[in-house]
């Protein structure tokens, strides 16, 4: 199915590896010119997309840091003369426990994950009002919706982009600027790499599905909430993509058992 962003430029943080480089190639494929944003150069993503028949390019930049944000948005207006797509998914995980939690820690989750947003979505929007459209597309977790030992700093960050993407769609919405939520449970990404095995086994063993996700699979939920063609009327939404991770039930039954029910 067509969506419509064929000749369209998105900015995308985070988007030469995990699910920033996913949505980036999904998009890619749909005709749409793409800048990535990050703190490494990401040659082989930039070419990755541009194989696709696009125009592709890379913006330097630390998040975390507001004035970096602020030109970030200003090169890729600058490279392609305006942007439609806004993609917030750059993110980092300071995992320590509420004794140890230092500031530091604390301070660049929140900006990475929470304040760059803000930042992002201050400039980007000004931007798309003055166009008189546009549609943003944050990247959550399910880390809102569950528990984990040591993830103080990043559950927070993570349950504030929810908040913030209902103001936003609020206050931008008058203008035809959608903005939606994407939410993805735990997938195959450099932010997640290096899980023990046994931890991995639990984590599969809580999910309905009984396996982790691959980020391919959020390509096409990126691209259906970000085309105006295929969700018009949707925005302030949440999606969450992460084989039943949120429902987790409590433990009293083994698979067996499940498919016994309704057998």
């Amino acid at each position: 199915m067509d969506a419509g962003l064929r000749g369209k430029t998105a900015l995308i943080t985070g988007g030469g590896t995990g699910i920033g480089r996913a949505i980036a190639l999904a998009l890619a494929a749909e005709g749409v010119n793409i800048a990535i944003a990050s703190r490494q150069p990401e040659v082989a993503a930039v070419s990755e997309i541009a194989a696709l028949g696009v125009e592709a390019t890379h913006i330097l930049a630390d998040v975390s840091d507001e004035a970096q944000v602020v030109r970030m948005v200003e090169g890729a207006i600058a490279h392609f003369g305006h942007v439609d797509l806004y993609v917030n998914n750059a993110a980092i995980a300071r995992h320590q426990p509420v004794t140890r939690l230092t500031t530091e820690a604390w301070l660049e989750t929140l900006h990475t994950n929470l304040s760059a947003c803000m930042w992002a979505c201050r400039e980007i929007g000004q931007h798309m009002i003055a166009r008189g459209g546009g549609s943003i597309l944050i990247v959550g977790s399910t880390a809102q919706y569950t528990q984990a030992y040591r993830e103080a700093a990043y559950h927070i960050s993570k349950t504030g982009l929810r908040v913030y993407k209902n103001t936003l769609a609020l206050e931008l919405a008058p203008y035809g600027i959608r903005v939606n939520l994407l939410v993805p449970g735990h997938f195959v990404t450099p932010l997640t790499a290096g899980i023990p095995a046994a931890t991995e086994a639990i984590m599969k063993s809580q999910i309905p599905l009984r396996r982790l996700g691959s980020t391919d699979e959020l390509g096409a939920t990126a691209v259906l909430l970000l085309s105006d063609k295929l969700s018009p009327y949707t925005t302030g939404a949440e999606f969450t993509v992460d084989g039943g991770l949120h429902l987790r039930p409590l433990p009293l039954a083994t698979d067996d058992e499940l498919r016994a029910m309704n057998s």
